[in-house]
């Protein structure tokens, strides 16, 4: 788990609300990788033998599938898209943990649907300070929220 991105002592970082959009589009980008690994000739790899049938060496050009390549790629992808995934859990909980519904609706579009404070605000049917007024409130008061004191 990345240290400097998620939850420490049970509190939520800043960081990771704001970036759960972008994980959510690279674990589709990384699905997508996953599905295609191997497809074409993107491991298609090469190398030289030398051939001592006749006495003297001749070297012979080797060419096929890079296992080797295919296995990292495909354990470093899953590793990230795992992480990527618990990351993005922990913001769905986050979220869906706040008690008061209003607020809890105004950060899923926030935060989660990538919303703006005005099209919120115009969606719930308050003026958009408002909206700016209890996302900040809450950052301040919640006990495991990114701004909350020790």
């Amino acid at each position: 788990m990345s240290t400097n991105m998620i939850i420490n002592d049970g509190r939520m970082t800043l960081e990771l609300l704001k970036g759960y959009r972008s994980r959510r589009e690279e674990i589709a980008e990384l699905s997508h990788k996953l599905e295609h690994l191997g497809e074409g000739d993107s491991l298609v790899g090469n190398s030289i033998v030398f051939d001592y049938r006749t006495g003297y060496p001749r070297p012979q050009t080797i060419i096929g599938t890079d296992r080797e390549k295919f296995y990292r790629l495909n354990t470093l992808w899953h590793q990230r898209k795992e992480q990527l995934e618990e990351e993005c859990s922990q913001v769905e909980d986050f979220i869906e943990g706040i008690p008061d519904s209003m607020t809890r609706r105004i950060f899923r579009m926030y935060y989660i649907d990538n919303m703006t404070q005005r099209q919120i605000a115009e969606k719930v049917h308050i003026d958009k300070s408002t909206v700016a007024r209890k996302i900040e409130k809450f950052l301040k008061i919640a006990p495991n929220a990114p701004n909350a004191p020790l």
